[in-house]
């Protein structure tokens, strides 16, 4: 799943970051790396952007950078 399919509230991990050139390069830069744990701590009233919590600090992403983010499936 991506990361724009994760439930506000719910926790998973970075599997891979998806994307090319300069896309992927700013979304490792900015901390999306693989084995992060991610949590989606809310979105905006339409659904996007997304606000992420991660290695301590808070994160706003559009969902169109999300989808090129792969996580953990969460288990119920």
């Amino acid at each position: 799943m991506t990361l724009d399919q994760l439930r506000i509230g719910r926790k998973s991990h970075i599997i891979s970051v998806n994307g090319k050139g300069a896309l992927r390069d700013r979304l490792l830069d900015m901390g999306l790396t693989p084995g992060t744990e991610v949590m989606v701590r809310r979105m905006a009233p339409f659904g996007d952007p997304i606000e992420i919590l991660l290695r301590g600090y808070e994160l706003t992403l559009r969902l169109e950078d999300a989808k090129n983010i792969e996580v953990e499936r969460v288990k119920l």
